[in-house]
């Protein structure tokens, strides 16, 4: 596998899929677009609804605190309902909510509503990886960078819909997205059927126990910090640009788009020959240098920073999974859901501290501190490199086999 390249293969497979594949990875494109929807329109509903940006920011902190503790929570009802149903109750969870999003009259009720829709995407998006590869043609290889395409698409047209809707009003992009995923039910009703359910249920204490091994516990720990930096970027840089839903949508969906080249394209490439925990490495340090530069420079420099920053994004989401998927003895949707556990309630602190950070000194200090975390979590794996070095040089560019799910790696 040294010599071969895991994307000059597979082209044909994965046009080639059958209906369950399809409908599962446009779901899961709508899904992802959930994440980056409010982005372009957080002045809009600060604005509608008379909130101040810290008071907005909780719509993150609300959706990444429910999904890190669902974590917990996903494999042990997937084990023993099925993919099936897991992936249908999770869509019916994100059309109700994200639907009473759209209704509220307050920033409290905005927050609870995007609460319980970050419950059912948690649902949807950590079953999605393992009833693409269940039902896909042409192996996991294929699967695997379907399932990655369509979270780079997601990422990127979020933005974009939120943009396009919420110039009108910014209660649009909720219903919107309501609308789609109902579609991704019906569809997905339709054309899938029930796969096996795993030979072993898993528990609830199962990711918490398998955080015990070290590798597994230094990713997590690492990718906490670098999860920290990435939401500063996702949540806090709408307020800092201050831009039209248009202009700041443009500004997240060329973003999005480097987020997902570098993600399913560059990434493998430069593992393969520098190596993962110096990719990561790099990657992390390159990133606290763009947001001091973001925090520090002027307008354009900012919106410069802020698209640019997706690259490094990207690689760091591949690289972190696959460690976290590789390093331990766990089964890897044990591991995952360990993993994302921890790093998710970073991406709820990281929105809500970011605004309070800057109400208690200046608007550079938050992009400071995000730049701190990201060295921290590059730190981090310096220190625990022989921990995590055989691991990583034993693992072939991949994101999950048959056995194994991985959420949403960032």
């Amino acid at each position: 596998m040294q010599g071969e390249d895991p994307f000059d293969q597979g082209t044909v497979s994965i046009l080639r899929q059958p209906k369950a594949v399809w409908a599962t990875a446009g779901a899961s494109v709508v899904a992802f677009m959930g994440i980056g929807l409010v982005d372009p329109i957080l002045p809009s509903i600060a604005k509608g609804l008379e909130a101040t940006p810290s008071q907005v920011s909780l719509l993150f902190t609300s959706y990444f605190l429910i999904t890190a503790v669902a974590m917990l929570v996903t494999g042990f009802v997937s084990s023993r309902i099925g993919g099936r149903k897991t992936l249908l109750a999770g869509l019916a969870l994100v059309v109700v909510f994200a639907a009473l999003s759209g209704t509220s009259s307050s920033v409290a009720e905005l927050v609870g509503f995007r609460a319980g829709w970050g419950l059912g995407n948690a649902l949807f998006v950590s079953t999605a990886l393992a009833v693409i590869v269940g039902a896909a043609a042409g192996g996991s290889s294929a699967a695997i960078l379907l399932y990655e395409s369509a979270l780079g698409l997601g990422m990127a047209c979020g933005p974009l819909l939120g943009a396009l809707l919420g110039d009108a009003s910014w209660r649009y992009p909720f219903f919107g997205t309501a609308a789609l995923m109902a579609i991704g039910f019906v569809c997905i009703t339709a054309f899938l059927r029930e796969q096996p359910k795993p030979a072993r249920k898993t528990s609830l204490l199962d990711p918490i126990r398998a955080l015990g091994h070290g590798g597994l516990a230094s990713v997590a720990t690492s990718a906490f910090f670098y999860n920290y930096a990435f939401f500063t970027i996702l949540a806090f840089t709408p307020f800092v640009l201050n831009m039209s839903p248009y202009k700041s949508g443009a500004v997240f969906f060329a973003w999005g788009l480097l987020l997902a080249v570098f993600s399913v394209l560059v990434a493998p490439r430069l593992q393969k020959r520098f190596g993962s925990l110096r990719v990561v490495g790099a990657s992390l340090v390159l990133l606290a240098a763009d947001l001091v530069i973001l925090g520090y420079g002027n307008h354009t420099t900012a919106i410069v920073c802020t698209i640019v920053s997706g690259a490094f994004i990207g690689m760091n989401n591949t690289v972190y999974t696959e460690l976290a998927l590789g390093v331990s003895d766990a089964p890897r949707p044990v591991a995952s859901a360990g993993y994302n556990f921890v790093r998710w309630f970073a991406a709820a602190a990281a929105p809500f501290l970011a605004p309070k950070i800057e109400e208690w000194s200046n608007i550079h200090i938050p992009f400071v501190v995000a730049a701190v975390a990201a060295v921290v979590g590059a730190i981090v794996i310096w220190v625990r490199r022989s921990a995590l070095s055989h691991e990583a040089e034993e693992l072939e560019p991949k994101h999950a086999t048959e056995d194994g799910v991985t959420v949403f790696a960032n």
